[in-house]
């Protein structure tokens, strides 16, 4: 069944025109719960360009998340409800281009407008204000991690449980992402970077026999309910020997692929350090740093893992949910759940098809429940 949204969108601009910016937000449309946040400092516009930048950032993030899904838009501004709902003309030339880009986005039957006092769309007035601050600081906003509960550990008397994963029920029934790392594949063992723009390789012989590990451990658990894995060869070859022994079929999620290293695929870290010195110091000291020949950073990654983290809460709340990627977004997703800060990613060690595993909270907040587990490949 498609997914019911809610949009709240705003922009801003002090000065009206001057220095401007937008926010939105979507909601659950069940819950009311906010799933996805979006916010950017536009430079210099007017309110009007900036609200309809605002809708246009709404609906697109409520695409990413389910592209089939109904959406119901909420804005303070009369003039944007008023002639996207077709019953003021749009007359003003700046606002016409922004009006028909808007219409492209989800088919008009899908989308209504809903006229809303200002106090109630508190929410992307508070992003959009975040966006200009942002751009009076000279920067970009930024998404803030989500709210990290305490990692939980097992009774000092005992071994952890075998399901490892399994929530505590006076906190509700939180969503619960079982993350597998892929199989190894030729250039593993190697320690070679093997990103999105690379050979994409196929999982080796040992990384099928990893793969089929990880199955029989997940069949013994018996609680996983979907699967959801990276587009990648290695990824789909892993997620594919799981599904086919859990009876289940798999969905592709284009988020959760690796980071496009560049230049540096193929090549070790000693290699990179040869050849691009200055390119790895930067890339090693700023999230923002991208490889040699990348237009991806760490930062990019970051949140396009946090809108697909998004879109798989959304399609499975409360469910157990087997997603299946790579090191770097695995790594992300572990961090935003802590909160840490980006350089905690080059402190975490995560092997070929181990698992983690994060629980997210209707209230936000998310849970790490286990690390880096290797236990089913002894």
């Amino acid at each position: 069944m498609a997914a019911r949204f809610i949009v709240e969108a705003d922009g801003g601009s002090r000065g009206n025109p001057g220095p401007a910016g937008y926010g939105a937000v979507v909601r659950d449309g069940d819950t009311g719960q906010i799933i996805a946040e979006a916010a950017e400092f536009i430079g210099h516009a007017t309110n009007n360009v900036a609200e309809y930048k605002g809708l246009i950032a709404g609906l697109k993030a409520a695409r990413e998340l389910d592209p089939d899904a109904s959406v119901d838009v909420r804005m303070d501004s009369k003039l944007v409800v008023e002639q996207m709902s077709g019953r003021w003309k749009i007359k003003h030339p700046d606002m016409q281009p922004l009006a028909a880009e808007a219409r492209t986005i989800l088919p008009r039957a899908r989308v209504t407008y809903t006229w809303i006092p200002r106090e109630r769309n508190k929410d992307a007035d508070r992003l959009a204000n975040e966006a200009m601050d942002a751009g009076k600081a000279g920067r970009q906003w930024e998404p803030r991690p989500r709210a990290a509960a305490v990692v939980d550990e097992p009774p000092l008397e005992t071994a952890a449980p075998k399901a490892g994963w399994a929530a505590p029920a006076d906190l509700g029934t939180p969503t619960t992402f079982v993350l597998l790392r892929h199989g190894e594949t030729a250039l593993t063992p190697q320690k070679r970077f093997s990103g999105s723009g690379g050979s994409d390789p196929e999982l080796s012989d040992k990384g099928r026999w990893q793969a089929a590990r990880a199955a029989e451990e997940l069949a013994a658990r018996g609680s996983i309910q979907a699967v959801v894995a990276s587009p990648m060869r290695r990824t789909r070859e892993t997620a594919e020997i799981v599904a086919a022994r859990l009876g289940l079929e798999v969905r592709y999620e284009d988020g959760l692929r690796e980071v496009d290293f560049g230049d540096w695929e193929g090549l070790t870290f000693a290699e990179v350090q040869e050849r691009h010195p200055e390119d790895l110091a930067a890339w090693l000291g700023s999230a923002k740093a991208k490889p040699t020949g990348s237009t991806e950073s760490f930062t990019t990654l970051t949140h396009r893992a946090g809108v697909a983290r998004d879109k798989i809460i959304a399609r499975h709340p409360g469910r157990t949910v087997l997603v299946v990627s790579h090191v770097s977004p695995i790594k992300t997703l572990v961090r935003l759940a802590l909160g840490a800060p980006p350089d905690a990613l080059y402190r975490m060690e995560l092997s070929a098809a181990s698992f983690c595993a994060v629980q997210y909270y209707a209230d936000g907040n998310a849970s790490l429940r286990l690390l880096n587990d290797t236990s089913h490949l002894r």
